[in-house]
């Protein structure tokens, strides 16, 4: 009977022992605190690594997780403008290792704070804001966030680390006039630039035809000019070889080859078409009176002038 009894109270005894040290024992990771309470009552604060409390006495009444936190914040607002855009500002905070206590004690709910906060925040700078210069404050509205959370989170335990605008999005509707007006802008800047690029080359197009001409009538001039100076040289040669010609003379058998060398080109050309002309010894003559009629009224009016 005495070793039943004494096997009973080693097989109660022995997981009473153990669940009594278990219970005495808490292991806290790093970066993490705990709070012990007495009897309800606040007692202390448990860093990283092995703890000891009094069983049943003692209790862990929380574990605060030291690290930074982030918490996604989606808010709906308009603009300036009357535009409704949804902002997601995202939050990074965290527990001061300090102030466990009145993260514990004096929040009962951190993220719900911080709802709060931001969504007071965006809805009362976004409405001074046209929805062209949403985009480029983003900044400024992500910096009030902070400022405005770290003032009122301190007080709770909590630092704010960062506020980040991680996105801004206008209706759809919004979306695609915005995207129809900028297509609009660049066609109509492509076009400036497509009529721009097609004066320049009729500007430059005219320039060139200008100075064709320019250089086309400035070789018919020394064409002419270097015609006129053959044929007086051809003169002059032609009276030193034959004694007793005249310059009517010379004129006439120039007009009579340059008649038949016409005549020849004309022939020569597959492209010629059907053209009248004398052709006659006298036909000849008659050409060489006009051109004399036409270099004597020249001269004529070249003397009038001079």
């Amino acid at each position: 009977m005495d070793n039943m009894l004494n096997v009973i109270i080693f097989v109660v005894a022995i997981p009473a022992f153990l669940l009594l040290t278990a219970s005495t024992l808490v292991v806290v990771k790093q970066q993490t605190s705990v709070i012990v309470e007495r009897f309800g009552k606040y007692h202390c604060i448990m860093g990283p690594g092995l703890n000891f409390k009094i069983p049943i006495v003692d209790t862990v009444a929380a574990r605060m997780d030291l690290r930074v936190r982030q918490l996604n914040v989606k808010v709906e607002t308009k603009t300036q403008d009357n535009v409704f855009v949804h902002f997601v500002v995202a939050v990074q905070f965290h527990v001061l290792s300090g102030k466990v206590y009145e993260a514990h004690y004096k929040l009962a709910n951190s993220e719900m704070q911080i709802n709060s906060y931001v969504f007071d925040v965006v809805r009362a700078r976004v409405p001074q804001v046209k929805l062209d210069d949403v985009f480029e404050k983003k900044d400024e509205i992500a910096d009030a966030v902070k400022n405005e959370l770290s003032h009122v989170m301190d007080d709770f335990g909590y630092t704010i680390v960062k506020a980040l605008v991680v996105d801004i999005e206008p209706d759809q509707k919004v979306k695609e006039a915005m995207n129809e007006i900028n297509a609009a802008q660049r066609m109509r800047f492509a076009a400036s630039e497509k009529g721009e690029a097609e004066r320049i080359l009729k500007v430059k197009s005219a320039e060139a035809e200008a100075q064709s001409k320019a250089l086309q009538g400035k070789g018919i001039a020394d064409q002419r000019k270097a015609i006129i100076e053959g044929l007086r040289d051809s003169v002059d040669e032609f009276q030193k070889s034959i004694p007793g010609s005249s310059a009517h003379d010379v004129m006439n058998l120039v007009l009579m080859t340059q008649y038949f060398d016409t005549l020849k080109e004309l022939g020569a050309t597959s492209a010629t078409k059907t053209i009248f002309i004398p052709h006659s010894p006298g036909a000849i003559s008659d050409i060489a009176s006009q051109l004399r009629m036409a270099l004597m009224t020249a001269n004529e009016a070249e003397n009038k002038q001079s």
